[in-house]
């Protein structure tokens, strides 16, 4: 199995993982990612790159790969209403990676901001990709904001 660079990252800082593999046949999505590992299709941690255009911040958002943001928590917590996805060229120049196995550490600046929705932390394990299309990194949720210092927050549960 290739040791990449998100493997690296993690071992350098004693955070715990597992690497699994999968058919690189899959057809992209956290679904079928899901399927191939035997997880849930919320376990596997969706990557999103958002441009904050007004302040040209992008942001990293994980989400469950069954879940989408609730459009007024995500810009509530990023602090903007001027936000949109960035196009794939802007998440390959920001990442380093094309979409579709963005992993949500080692390539971020200092300052840049990333967001866990707060329900992925009541799983168990989660999953998520590592640089490579078929690679996957399995952690805990508490495992994955030590990695990624991110900031926990709903993004995805209506207000009760």
């Amino acid at each position: 199995m290739s040791h990449l660079p998100a493997h690296q990252f993690l071992d350098d800082r004693a955070i715990p993982y597992r690497a699994q593999t999968f058919s690189p046949d899959t057809e992209k999505g956290a679904a079928n990612v899901a399927r191939a590992l035997g997880f849930c299709e919320r376990q596997m941690i969706k990557t999103l790159i958002f441009v904050d255009a007004k302040r040209d911040e992008k942001v990293l958002v994980m989400l469950g790969g069954d879940q989408n943001a609730i459009s007024g928590h995500l810009k509530k917590a990023i602090g903007s209403r001027n936000i949109k996805l960035a196009a794939p060229e802007v998440v390959l120049a920001t990442t380093g990676y094309a979409i579709g196995s963005i992993p949500p550490f080692h390539w971020q600046p200092d300052g840049f901001r990333t967001f866990l929705d707060a329900a992925l932390m009541n799983e168990p394990e989660v999953g998520v990709g590592a640089g490579v299309w078929g690679h996957e990194i399995i952690l805990t949720p508490r495992h994955l904001v030590e990695a990624t210092s991110a900031i926990v927050v709903n993004l995805t549960e209506s207000n009760p």
